[in-house]
């Protein structure tokens, strides 16, 4: 049994309202990059790293579609942008995108629609706690991946790159608003499920 196959044994959102086949996989996981292109581009421009709205993006599409879709919806958007789609936050594109101090958080996105969706195939989303706690790890993960990225590169450029300095130009400004689409997306998950089964009733 595939990793594919294993994890549709398991039925996220996306499958309670599609009809599963590669056609409906195929364009869940464009649907899901162009959801988080659509989301870059909502932003407050800060160097290095701007406040977007792709993190939202990244965990409702995870948790939607599942641990291999959403996997693959991020490396498509990886992919696309890298290859000249003016996806990334602030239209960037191509593979000068890849060694903005930022990168490392859009690098980050890949394993945290994974996790999301690997927690949303064992019902997580479904239940208000176990989403507060599955959407506050994969939110946490693309920072795992961005601070030493974005510490690297600045060590690159010989800026300051102590610890101090990466996590007042990469994790401060974000708490605030990272609390707030952790709240909207551990949120929109169980009431989806439970819209779901009152219109089944």
């Amino acid at each position: 049994m595939t990793i594919a196959s294993a994890s549709l044994n398991r039925p996220v959102l996306a499958d309670a309202l599609v009809r599963r086949g590669a056609l409906a996989n195929t364009l869940l996981v464009v649907g899901g990059a162009g959801f988080t292109a659509l989301f870059a581009q909502l932003q407050i421009p800060l160097w290095p790293v701007p406040i977007t709205g792709q993190t939202l993006a990244v965990v409702l599409v995870g948790a939607t579609l599942g641990m291999w879709r959403g996997a693959a919806s991020m490396a498509l958007y990886l992919a696309a942008g890298l290859a000249g789609a003016p996806i990334f936050a602030g239209a960037a594109h191509g593979l000068g995108a890849g060694v903005l101090p930022s990168f490392g958080f859009a690098i980050g996105f890949l394993p945290a629609a994974a996790l999301v969706g690997w927690l949303s195939e064992r019902r997580w989303d479904r239940h208000p706690l176990l989403s507060i706690a599955g959407f506050g790890l994969a939110s946490a993960v693309p920072f795992l991946f961005g601070l030493p990225w974005l510490a690297a590169v600045l060590a690159h450029y010989g800026l300051p790159h102590d610890v101090v300095t990466v996590l007042n130009a990469g994790f401060t400004p974000f708490i605030v608003g990272g609390l707030v689409k952790w709240a909207i997306a551990a949120a929109a998950l169980p009431l989806a499920w439970r819209l779901l089964s009152s219109l089944r009733k």
